[in-house]
């Protein structure tokens, strides 16, 4: 068999496939409909110091090869992620991944501080898409300055591993994982939603209460990929790929690209299976192409007949 396994700082995962944030609940949901025990680690939805109701409906919208949702992060808040969830997720044999969210600053230290000494929780992925309440609403993740000091901080307040998850929604998305890494990240994982919405032409207004949110699906994966390729070519810790995975050839893509692994996100609502689906598929692949080890396929594109170009 195949050694799928990555090691993150000090956290061996099994395999490479995750499952993203805010498409798996907070990983309780699914083990009824599929072994969660095959994944690589299950990184939960989103969790705030407070509780959050989200926004208002409408807030899920498809579009064409795509989703747009605008949720609002809504959750239970860490007090009862800790009393409630987190004690029934121990029971699972795969990695625990908690997704943190955070108004300021200060919010994504105190929220690694209150869960440091958690042992079910094997790493923190920081979710820089919140809205910057200090700085008048600016996306946290869309300034170089504030995805370094949100790094630096957790940095100082935890030996896990720390995951900054990167919006694609700015001019170079390389420079910011540069900067998380300066900073003790370590790995990136790209791309997070992309900006988008969508108008009912009989009503003439936008289907999503909020106007605009976060395109996510096949639709991006083309994105996705291109910065996924752009950033591994500029960073030495892992990057972890996101986007519009929905089969074999699409995981594939993204390793091939430089991914060191890949977290299914949409694909979930509408194959819970999906995961460990391409994980069986990506074993028998690499049995039929002779595959001993996995690291030759990562970052493995060839671009001999390609021109140079500065992506």
């Amino acid at each position: 068999m195949i050694n799928f396994s990555l090691k993150i700082r000090d956290v061996e995962f099994k395999n490479r496939i995750f499952t993203a944030s805010g498409t798996f609940g907070y990983g309780l949901e699914i083990p009824q409909l599929v072994d969660v025990n095959k994944i690589g680690a299950i990184i939960t939805k989103s969790i705030t110091l407070k509780p959050r109701v989200g926004n208002p409906p409408n807030r899920i919208v498809e579009t064409p090869s795509g989703l747009l949702n605008s949720i609002g992060l809504a959750n239970i808040g860490l007090k009862e992620f800790l009393e409630e969830k987190l004690p029934q997720l121990s029971s699972l044999k795969t990695a625990i991944i908690v997704n943190i969210a955070g108004n300021t600053i200060e919010e994504y230290g105190q929220l690694v501080d209150l869960m440091n000494d958690k042992p079910e929780i094997k790493a923190f992925e920081l979710n820089l898409s919140c809205p910057n309440v200090k700085e008048g609403g600016l996306s946290l993740g869309t300034n170089l300055k504030t995805v370094a000091e949100i790094t630096k901080l957790t940095r100082t307040l935890t030996k896990k591993p720390i995951i900054v998850k990167l919006t694609p929604n700015v001019t170079r998305i390389s420079d910011f994982a540069k900067a998380a890494e300066s900073e003790g990240a370590d790995a990136v994982s790209l791309i997070n939603t992309l900006v988008g919405m969508a108008i009912d032409v009989k009503t003439r207004k936008p289907k999503l209460s909020t106007i605009t949110g976060g395109l996510s699906g096949p639709a991006i994966k083309p994105v996705a990929l291109a910065k996924v390729f752009e950033t591994v070519r500029t960073v030495k810790i892992p990057v972890i790929g996101i986007g519009g995975i929905t089969n074999l050839n699409d995981a594939l893509e993204f390793f091939i690209a430089g991914a060191k692994a890949i977290q299914i996100g949409t694909a979930n609502f509408i194959n819970p299976h999906i995961s460990v689906d391409i994980l069986t598929e990506l074993e028998k692949y690499c049995e039929a192409n002779g595959i001993k080890n996995f690291e030759d396929i990562i970052g493995s594109i060839d671009l001999s007949d390609s021109v140079s170009i500065n992506i």
